[in-house]
């Protein structure tokens, strides 16, 4: 699809097409999904019991860290890894990763956040271990963990659009893979740990004022049962790190700090890209083998169609995952092929935002004039790295390969109108299938778009609202709603949803609230409460992170300190326009 034709259908990509068929062979149906590492062949669980999964006795926890195990063994006999040693910045060929060794935080360590969910529940460590000495060191590259190996990865991408060539692990450190408990393999990464071959002009550092964005919604994301990357904990500096915000000449000295992340997988489109363009088909089929075979136990090792298939499952995953970033309102901001999973899991926070007004062409970046990655851009964006994905993988299918392969893309845009047009559905309560629900949703965004409605409180109060205070137009304390209704055409739209929720057979009032009210979550991290908590955490207050984490732990339940901190309210007026940028 041509992006006029994009820009022409900019709504109905948005939320609202209709669920147009598509070839099974090529497009596998999936429901939706809550658990953020899960693909096709996981179970899935919904946003409301997405809490920690952990049952162990606490007795049973690792109770120091000396005794965290990491390897990364798999990773270096799996790939050729850069013969040349060193952090000095490198163009770097037929490699995967290269060894780097972290370079340690300057100054007094502070322990900022931590999650306890992460922590205990996918690395066995008592939650009383991150307090020790030890971990400050282990969790910000002072220190290193028993058999771990540091790598950067190598890759590549498309930003904004053009090839950038060699990219890379610039400021993290993988520092190997962790075999829970449970059976599951995570990998934990520094971020903000220091120099790699793939800094290129950078220092390799992260701020504080980045990573408590990251380590926040991280979290934030993976209980409003978004698929992401996790972030255990975060430790801050004294070591003065330069950063020109804004990228306007104004050069300030912030402070240096790492964020402990993990993931199932950090491969992404453009691990595949650089292996492509260098012509190292060889190593290309190589990674391929070993991502299918690591995370894609559906699919067979010896199915001459493998890479078909798993081309097939990102691009049906990449489409639901982005309808899921639509449903709580997130833009992520930069969605070139670097930041994109090929596990289809959220990574690399930057300048994200969470819409607030309902506006399709909501940017949050500063650094992005265009609004290439606006949120209603955000599904065209996905469809442009699928292309690239699809360039990268060519030299490796067959002609009749390719012309499949072709097929199966083409199938994305019907892939995410499906499923978008079944979240926003649910997020109405709406059962069953009508012939006017897309109707009854495009004229409600459309509403909300013309009142400027809060787009996160107008579809929660429409799940806390009773059927007769809908009747009565009693929106007393609901403030989105109150907004929404000034519309010329509400009571007609009313009207129209009225008779539609009180059409559904074997359906109360109270059911439907309660299922509406179990997907739109009444907390988001917004950009003007991360700023709050930021500027708090740059005096060495943490309270308001860890408020914030503590409050987006449960983003579907009504919290009373919550609702003291106005996090439900109505934004303060210093919240609009509020930007992030790149520079972190």
């Amino acid at each position: 699809m041509s992006v006029d034709m994009w820009s022409i259908h900019r709504v109905v990509v948005f939320a609202l097409a209709a669920a147009s068929s598509f070839t099974p062979v090529y497009a596998q149906e999936f429901s939706q999904s809550t658990d953020p590492d899960c693909h096709s062949h996981d179970s899935q669980r919904s946003p409301h019991t997405v809490k920690s999964r952990w049952n162990m006795s606490v007795s049973n926890l690792i109770q120091d860290p000396d005794q965290l195990r990491v390897s990364c063994k798999k990773l270096i006999e799996a790939f050729p890894v850069d013969e040349v040693d060193g952090n000095f910045v490198r163009t770097v060929k037929n490699c995967i990763f290269s060894k780097s060794i972290p370079t340690p935080l300057k100054g007094p360590l502070r322990l900022a956040a931590v999650s306890k969910d992460v922590i205990e529940g996918i690395l066995d460590l008592h939650v009383a271990v991150t307090q020790s000495e030890d971990f400050l060191h282990y969790a910000s590259g002072g220190r290193l963990l028993l058999e771990s190996v540091p790598l950067a990865h190598r890759y590549g991408g498309h930003q904004f659009g053009y090839w950038a060539g060699q990219l890379g692990d610039g400021r993290a450190h993988l520092l190997g893979q962790y075999y829970n408990r449970k059976g599951e393999t995570w990998e934990l990464q520094l971020k903000g740990s220091g120099k790699t071959p793939y800094s290129r002009s950078g220092d390799g550092r992260a701020v504080i004022r980045s990573s408590v964005r990251e380590f926040l919604c991280s979290e934030a994301m993976h209980f409003l049962g978004v698929p992401t990357s996790r972030a255990a904990s975060l430790i801050v500096s004294e070591e003065p790190v330069l950063r020109d915000q804004f990228y306007n000449g104004n050069v300030k000295t912030e402070r240096g700090a790492v964020v402990l992340r993990l993931a199932k997988s950090w491969f992404r489109i453009g691990s595949l890209e650089i292996l492509a363009q260098s012509g190292e088909i060889d190593l290309l089929r190589k990674l391929l083998n070993f991502v299918t075979d690591e995370h894609f136990p559906s699919i067979s090792s010896s199915d001459p169609d493998k890479y078909l298939v798993f081309f097939t499952t990102v691009v049906n995953e990449t489409a639901h995952l982005i309808a899921q970033w639509m449903s709580v309102g997130f833009a992520h901001g930069v969605c070139n092929t670097d930041n994109f999973s090929l596990l289809s899991i959220t990574i690399d926070y930057g300048p994200f935002g969470f819409m607030e007004s309902y506006n399709p062409n909501f940017v949050p970046s500063t650094s992005d004039d265009e609004g290439r990655y606006s949120i209603g851009a955000q599904a065209n964006a996905g469809l442009f790295n699928l292309e690239k994905l699809l360039g990268a993988l060519t030299p490796v299918l067959t002609q009749k390969q390719q012309k499949v392969a072709k097929m199966i893309l083409k199938g994305y845009v019907s892939i995410y109108q499906t499923r978008i047009h079944q979240i926003f559905k649910a997020k109405l309560g709406l059962l069953g299938e009508e012939e006017e629900d897309n109707y009854l949703i495009a004229f409600l965004l459309k509403m909300m778009e013309d009142t400027q409605s809060d787009f996160t409180m107008t579809f929660r109060q429409l799940s806390e609202v009773s059927d007769m205070q809908l009747q009565n137009r009693n929106f007393t304390q609901m403030w989105a709603l109150d907004d929404l209704s000034l519309h010329k055409h509400f009571s007609e739209w009313l009207n129209m949803y009225l008779s539609r929720v009180n059409g559904q057979q074997n359906d109360t009032d109270l059911d439907r609230q309660n299922r509406m009210k179990n997907i739109n979550p009444r907390y988001v991290l917004r950009n003007w409460m991360a700023e709050s908590a930021i500027k708090k955490a740059e005096m060495n207050d943490f309270s308001e992170v860890e408020l914030l984490h503590h409050i987006l732990s449960s983003p579907f339940v009504t919290q009373e300190t919550a609702e003291e901190a106005g996090y439900a309210a109505r934004p303060p007026l210093w919240a609009q326009g509020l930007k992030v940028s790149c520079s972190s």
